[in-house]
């Protein structure tokens, strides 16, 4: 998220000279709305160029999702700004809600291609994007971690940072094989979601992985659980989503090593992840 507002050129590009931005906050990460169109800056020109191009045509049974703006010649990206239209809505915890959202999304993106960047490790100097990949890797992987670069950081130099890592390999054991084939999905709906009254749940960008979509509904109860305040019989209501709770490990796998890994975590994430943690043993 950042302060930095879209500059003139940026506004002419998309044919919005004139418009006063106002910042969305969180809801939009950081989004500023001209109008009817809401301009971000990106992380990642790639991924933002491929999910505008996927959302441009796709279409998810019971979700609003954002369309992008092309500039005047055609680009979806500009100086690292990406425009796209106006979704109404805020993030609620209508946890159950995100979940269907999830099930919907993934029916209409399984048959999406890999995206290349997809299959590309993560390098140093670290990026956020390279954090959330090498993450995603431990959750799978043998020997979780065993991947990383090897000047990279485990923890962020704290206590409950190694008390991250030493709850992944003692969750690594409880992981058996699962059949489940890969595709494309959104691995952070949790929080990015935006509710309306009774209108069709929104969706404003996709964060692409390529795993099982029951994963990526593990991932939105296991941070539902984590932060959300969701009660603990989330995770019993979804129960009949495929291999459900190897998938729940592996999504709080995946969290663990983000919180291990990521610069920016604090102290206060770990002990929502130690609690859903004990409910996802439950499970198995």
């Amino acid at each position: 998220m950042t302060d930095e507002q879209p500059p003139e050129h940026v506004l002419a590009a998309f044919g919005l000279t004139g418009s006063t931005p106002t910042s969305l906050g969180s809801a939009w990460e950081g989004g500023w709305r001209c109008g009817e169109v809401v301009l971000s800056l990106v992380a990642d020109h790639a991924r933002a160029a491929w999910s505008a191009k996927v959302r441009e045509t796709l279409f998810v049974d019971g979700v609003r999702l954002a369309r992008p703006v092309r500039s005047t010649d055609g680009r979806y990206v500009v100086s690292g700004w990406r425009a796209d239209t106006y979704v109404s809505g805020t993030p609620e915890p209508r946890h159950d809600e995100v979940v269907s959202a999830a099930v919907r999304l993934h029916e209409a993106t399984a048959k999406l291609e890999r995206p290349r960047f997809l299959t590309q490790p993560p390098a140093l100097p670290w990026a956020d994007v390279d954090v959330f990949v090498a993450a995603d890797r431990a959750a799978w992987e043998e020997r979780p971690l065993h991947s990383l670069p090897s000047e990279a950081r485990v923890g962020p130099g704290s206590a409950d940072g190694q008390r991250s890592v030493d709850l992944i390999n003692q969750l690594a054991g409880l992981r058996r094989p699962t059949k489940s084939p890969n595709q494309l999905v959104h691995g952070d709906l949790h929080g990015t979601v935006l509710f309306a009254g009774t209108a069709a749940p929104g969706i404003t960008d996709i964060t692409p992985y390529w795993r099982p979509p029951s994963w990526a509904a593990g991932v939105v109860v296991v941070d539902a659980l984590a932060w959300g305040d969701a009660d603990d019989g989330l995770i019993e209501r979804w129960s009949a989503l495929p291999e459900w709770p190897q998938m729940l490990l592996r999504a709080l796998m995946f969290r663990l090593a983000v919180h291990a890994l990521h610069p920016r975590a604090t102290a206060s994430a770990f002990p929502g992840l130690a609690r859903t943690a004990a409910l996802v043993r439950l499970a198995l």
